[in-house]
């Protein structure tokens, strides 16, 4: 039987692979830059998946419930708060993200922006190539700006906010400079981070202790702006805010006053609430690192995103449960649609 996979999206990059992984199977594909919800729905009104990038086109109730033959949306990152997988379940439509991928990069990413602030390594490169160098003669932003916010980091605190597989891999980084780890986590299990040496400690001891707070929790209404105004007074004056997450945990004008007026000292942002930025006031302060939402990258992850989400279509068009279901609710009601389903097996696409 064939079937129809869109991607409301440019087919570019590993996406450009899709038209041929598809065409092997039998099946038809078309993709193409979506910008509203109703050129989304006139893409995949009669497809039988979808394959989602969530930060280039959310996926709404008003697109779900105009989807007529939609078994799977599969998307390409680990976070899928852009898919309404509430509106999903109720069409009995399963919902998939790309778990375990791009772990070692990130962690790598968000220890790097940590080291960049604990030495101010921006600021001494550009001061470094404008003519300033050590203590000399012209070196009067290093002493009086750069080198007060330069420090040990050996005995410092790292918080985590979130200890899901990303905090936990930074905790082996972290240590390996002489870190201390603390972890603010509802959910996290007390054995694991005994195991790793993290103390678990509620969100008031959180703020107040680090030195450095890292975010690696799930973005839910909840958190959103869980970072705001209330939250940087409690912060260190000298602490740093590292951020390779989500945008919408950090009330952006609250972080603007509040770095203006030194505290927290910094912030390493790898993500911001709108991507890309417009006229984004962080982005002109000095005490601000912004790398563009590139947390994620290597070759081998870019990969992993692109492939893993073909994989769980072929699984769920050739009868199979997906390995990496998030809507486990829709279970019932895709059944009473298309029938039962056999039990998970590799598949590739």
């Amino acid at each position: 039987m064939g079937f129809l996979v869109v991607l409301p999206l440019a087919v570019v990059g590993e996406a450009a692979k899709y038209p041929q992984r598809f065409a092997s199977l039998g099946w038809e594909f078309a993709g193409r830059p979506c910008p509203t919800e109703d050129d989304a729905i006139e893409l995949a009104r009669d497809a039988d998946a979808m394959i989602v990038e969530g930060s280039q086109r959310p996926i709404t109730r008003k697109v779900i419930e105009n989807l007529n033959r939609c078994r799977i949306i599969a998307g390409t990152q680990i976070g899928y708060d852009s898919i309404d997988t509430v509106a999903a379940a109720e069409r009995g439509i399963l919902v998939t993200n790309v778990p375990g991928y791009c772990i070692e990069e990130v962690s790598d990413h968000a220890m790097a922006l940590l080291l960049a602030c604990s030495r101010r390594v921006v600021a001494l490169n550009r001061v470094a190539k404008s003519g300033g160098w050590g203590f000399g003669p012209n070196s009067s932003e290093i002493k009086e700006a750069i080198r007060p916010g330069i420090g040990l980091l050996h005995g410092k605190t790292l918080g985590l906010f979130g200890f899901g597989a990303i905090g936990r891999a930074l905790v082996p980084r972290a240590r390996g400079f002489g870190l201390r780890v603390i972890a603010c986590d509802p959910y996290a299990d007390a054995a694991v981070a005994s195991s790793l040496g993290v103390e678990l400690v509620d969100r008031p001891t959180l703020l107040k202790e680090s030195d450095f707070i890292s975010i690696h929790a799930a973005y839910t209404p909840e958190t959103k702006h869980v970072f705001n105004r209330e939250a940087f007074a409690a912060m260190k004056r000298s602490a740093c805010l590292i951020n390779t997450a989500r945008g919408g945990f950090i009330d952006e004008t609250a972080l603007h006053d509040a770095l203006v007026a030194g505290r927290p000292a910094m912030a390493a942002l790898d993500v911001l609430t709108t991507e890309p930025p417009e006229r984004n006031p962080l982005l002109s302060l000095d005490n601000v690192i912004c790398t563009g939402h590139l947390a994620f990258f290597s070759p081998e992850s870019l990969e992993t995103q692109w492939r893993r989400p073909c994989e769980e279509v072929a699984r769920v068009l050739h009868g199979e449960w997906p390995v990496a279901l998030v809507n486990p609710q829709a279970k019932q009601r895709f059944v009473e649609r298309w029938g039962e389903m056999k039990h998970t097996s590799p598949a590739s696409a």
